[in-house]
């Protein structure tokens, strides 16, 4: 099948590197890379989910943030009020 394709600068310059190193048409380049990138898309996620590391950030040095007009006040002095 023929078809036209709008191909992004950086994805030329990364296919004509791979068609050179692999020697192969740019044709060919393509489609490899078309089949990996839809072969990997088809494949069934792991289902090893991601953790975030649990940190203690320690005891809060104000009792409430919700009131910001007094936190400001506390950092940057009551002049600022």
């Amino acid at each position: 099948m023929r078809t036209t394709l709008t191909l992004e600068d950086d994805i030329i310059v990364l296919l004509e590197r791979r068609r050179v190193e692999q020697k192969v048409s740019f044709k060919e380049a393509v489609n490899q890379a078309l089949r990996r990138g839809l072969a990997q898309d088809d494949q069934e996620p792991t289902g090893v989910a991601y953790s975030t590391p649990v940190v203690s950030l320690g005891k809060a040095h104000l009792p409430n943030l919700d009131r910001v007009s007094e936190v400001l006040a506390l950092v940057e002095g009551e002049g600022l009020r």
